[in-house]
């Protein structure tokens, strides 16, 4: 089984992180096995038909992959605000004016036959996540972790404390992951940008291993396949 993380950027110009896990069956080991940066959609796309080939596959995305609202948010972004809203986590706005790339990303992945849902029975699946309210939950976070914002040291503070939790997280959560030269890399990279990217795709592909792992038994769906959904880690 294949499991990839995308942290997907909304504008034409900037960079995706993807992260890419193969896991040995329900509950065999699995191994960090790539991670990079892509610019652009054919990049994107050209990496994930190389990557995924037609092995069974989930891909969890951190952008709205369904969006039918032409303005303001979807129902499933104001319910962040009112869950997580406390802990700073909850999403930004999605309409199908602000997130056009993600749409369009969502119909490429469409067409190359992966479902947009969270039912594991599917062989090849595509769902959004937010890694924000998960890393609230998984690391019993009182506020999200601002490394994305505030001055430099702050964020570079921040960030060396998202790598700390996360490297926890996998010990606790993750025994069977083998995190490997790829994995270590990411966890122990010095902070920037692209490592920013790549981390958050590391651990979107982390969520994606744990909905398949506990087939959805372990999941909250917020949300409906009409409106917008998010696949968090209960």
């Amino acid at each position: 089984m294949l499991l990839v993380g995308v942290d997907l950027a909304w504008g034409e110009r900037n960079r995706d992180g993807v992260c890419l896990i193969e896991a040995a069956g329900s509950s065999g080991p699995a191994s960090v096995v790539e991670s990079r940066w892509t610019l652009g959609d054919r990049s994107l796309v050209d990496w994930l038909e190389a990557s995924a080939t037609d092995a069974p596959c989930l891909v969890a995305v951190d952008a709205p992959l369904v969006c039918p609202n032409r303005e303001g948010s979807r129902p499933v972004d104001r319910l962040t605000h009112r869950l997580f809203g406390r802990q700073h986590a909850g999403c930004h706005p999605s309409n199908a004016r602000l997130c056009a790339r993600p749409l369009r990303i969502a119909r490429e992945l469409r067409s190359r036959g992966f479902a947009l849902g969270w039912d594991t029975a599917v062989p090849r699946l595509a769902m959004e996540v937010y890694p924000h309210p998960a890393m609230v939950r998984w690391f019993d976070l009182p506020r999200i972790l601002k490394y994305k914002r505030g001055t430099v040291a702050e964020r570079r503070q921040e960030f060396r404390r998202y790598q700390s939790l996360l490297r926890s997280t996998l010990e606790v959560r993750f025994p069977e992951v083998d995190p490997g030269p790829v994995g270590v890399g990411l966890l122990e990279a010095e902070p920037s940008k692209e490592a920013e990217d790549r981390l958050d795709a590391f651990f979107c592909s982390l969520i994606a291993l744990h909905h398949w792992r506990h087939q959805g038994g372990q999941s909250q769906i917020l949300g409906d396949s009409r409106s917008g959904f998010l696949v968090l880690p209960q």
